[in-house]
């Protein structure tokens, strides 16, 4: 059997985003995962805790099988099987699947969508198609959660960001690292609102939004 598809920096980043997202949403949430990749973070997250129930997703067809073989040798409870979804599509997850079998998949809600490294590898639009959809599916008092690098006003990018950036833009156009406050204003017109930022290893940044309004639970 070929050896599963890896990111090191997915493994190295894991423990840290666990510490993150088990102080901002508690022991027990029901998570979207949006852009899952290699699933190493939805198996590392699932199997940390318990009782969460984890929904790993990917925009690329051709990444399922792999992340579905993951998801399978992890056997957890609490982690589900991948879905194919594309933040641009009107409908989450996209045609022929579903949220959970039975279920209107309008109607599916999660406590959390978790979104890691998307934002500066998609074109831009893929911004407000994610905060739409974030909208959409989360519950009241849920919760939006990205991670990745961010360029801030009046913050001095490190430099490693900056030849991240400078690489990104010659390997497609299209992509780069987003500022922080045009990916806020993004989520205002959403409805969502940024309630936290905190620093992360490696010159990223972990991001908290929630409905405008509202209090998380």
């Amino acid at each position: 059997m070929p050896e599963l598809p890896y990111s090191p920096a997915a493994d190295r980043n894991k423990q840290s985003i666990l510490d993150a997202l088990t102080r901002i949403l508690g022991l027990r949430a029901t998570a979207l995962e949006i852009a899952s990749g290699t699933g190493q973070h939805a198996a590392w997250f699932a199997a940390s805790m318990p009782q969460w129930t984890w929904q790993p997703t990917d925009a690329d067809p051709r990444a399922l099988p792999a992340l579905a073989t993951r998801v399978a040798e992890a056997a957890l409870p609490n982690l589900r099987s991948p879905l194919l979804l594309d933040v641009m599509s009107p409908q989450w997850p996209s045609p022929g699947h579903a949220f959970a079998e039975g279920g209107e998949v309008e109607e599916q809600k999660f406590d959390a969508i978790y979104c890691a490294n998307m934002l500066h590898i998609a074109p831009w639009p893929t911004c407000a198609a994610l905060m739409q959809g974030a909208a959409r599916h989360l519950r009241p008092g849920g919760l939006l959660i990205t991670y990745g690098p961010y360029f801030e006003d009046d913050v001095l990018p490190a430099p490693s960001n900056m030849a991240f950036n400078e690489d990104l833009r010659a390997r497609n156009a299209a992509w780069g690292i987003r500022r922080l406050e045009d990916v806020a204003a993004e989520a205002r017109r959403a409805g969502l609102a940024l309630r936290e930022r905190h620093a992360m290893p490696a010159n990223n940044l972990l991001l908290v939004f929630g409905f405008q309004g509202l209090e998380s639970t």
